[in-house]
């Protein structure tokens, strides 16, 4: 029931397409696109200020973006849910990659049928906004190689992980350490600063999110996350944090049978899965779960704060909870006890 309501409550943001052919809650198109031959040109040739719509229908195709558009001239990328982009055996096997293009608005379309969803590569401020990814092989949306200040919202994600289960996350921010050489030339993959706010994300056989080692300073707020369709080789939680600073705020997490989240340490230039902090979160474990509802490993329980807003339903935590501050005055309470300024 709870996954119906905020399913039913995502729907509800993806709209008709307005009288230019753009979906509503895009700028007016620049150009629609209606074959994936002139996708694939338009993407190649994108310039700051374009706004593409994609027309109903299904593209199939190796679809990568490498061109960054500017804080004054976006480049948006729009279309409903019917318009579906594939990739079923071209090159590397994204359903959309963003390499190293910066400040990308994509905007209600379907990314399905592909080895990985939507992959963003050293780019910064990127949005992802309304998208349904599903039925993928591997992660939903994976923001790696020092992505930042970018914003994963209001997605619908489900049914990942189809070909590799230990692979299957929602979401994905960084990389693995023993990647780091592939991706960061052996340094840290600082995708720092990232947001993860409103999604929906379901059926996925690993973590609904995952936050690795390297990254700081992120926020996790607002989601649905169901885990129960997790496997044993996937993953045992509605995310796993791993990097330092994050802030994981006003969460839903259901129907895992091991931990609701879970902190863990990495030692790998420098020291990571510190000083995250949880607050205002749901957690209704599995009735079979052994776990908790937040289980800090212990190297980081030092740094961590497990707020006692957090609501669990199954065992609270393997750490004692730490009372919220009180709230700070606002401007009319101040305002109020000073009197008029007049």
């Amino acid at each position: 029931m709870a996954f119906l309501m905020a399913a039913a409550l995502a729907a509800t943001t993806i709209t008709a397409a307005a009288q230019d052919g753009s979906p509503t809650g895009c700028p007016a198109a620049t150009v629609t696109v209606t074959s994936a031959a002139e996708l694939r040109t338009v993407l190649a040739g994108a310039r700051p200020g374009d706004v593409i719509a994609i027309a109903d229908g299904t593209y199939d195709g190796d679809w990568t973006a490498r061109t960054s558009g500017s804080p004054v001239a976006p480049i948006w990328l729009c279309g409903g849910p019917g318009a579906v982009l594939t990739n079923t055996g071209h090159a590397a096997g994204y359903g959309l990659h963003l390499a190293g293009a910066s400040w990308w608005h994509l905007y209600g379309f379907t990314v399905t049928r592909a080895k990985k969803g939507v992959m963003v590569d050293a780019a910064h401020h990127v949005t992802l906004d309304r998208l349904t990814v599903s039925e993928v092989d591997e992660e939903g949306i994976h923001l790696r190689t020092n992505t930042t200040d970018s914003l994963i919202t209001g997605n619908r994600i489900h049914r990942t992980g189809r070909v590799h289960d230990q692979w299957g996350e929602g979401v994905y921010i960084g990389s693995a350490a023993q990647n780091w050489p592939t991706y960061t030339a052996g340094l840290p993959d600082r995708s720092d600063r990232n947001s993860v706010v409103g999604n929906v994300i379901h059926d996925t056989t690993a973590e609904p999110i995952d936050i690795k080692e390297g990254t700081t300073g992120g926020r996790v707020t607002g989601n649905s996350l169901d885990a129960a369709a997790l496997t044993r080789a996937g993953g045992d939680s509605c995310g796993d944090v791993k990097g330092n600073g994050w802030s994981i705020v006003a969460n839903h997490c259901f129907g895992s049978t091991a931990d609701g989240w879970q902190t863990h340490s990495k030692r790998r230039a420098g020291v990571w899965g510190l000083g995250t902090e949880f607050a205002g979160n749901i957690v209704i474990l599995a009735g079979s779960a052994t776990g908790y509802g937040f289980k800090i490993e212990a190297s980081a329980q030092a740094t961590t704060t497990v707020r006692c807003d957090n609501v669990v339903h199954g065992v609270f935590a393997n750490v004692p909870c730490t009372p919220s501050p009180p709230a700070r005055p606002t401007v009319d309470l101040f305002l109020s006890l000073a009197g008029p300024w007049w």
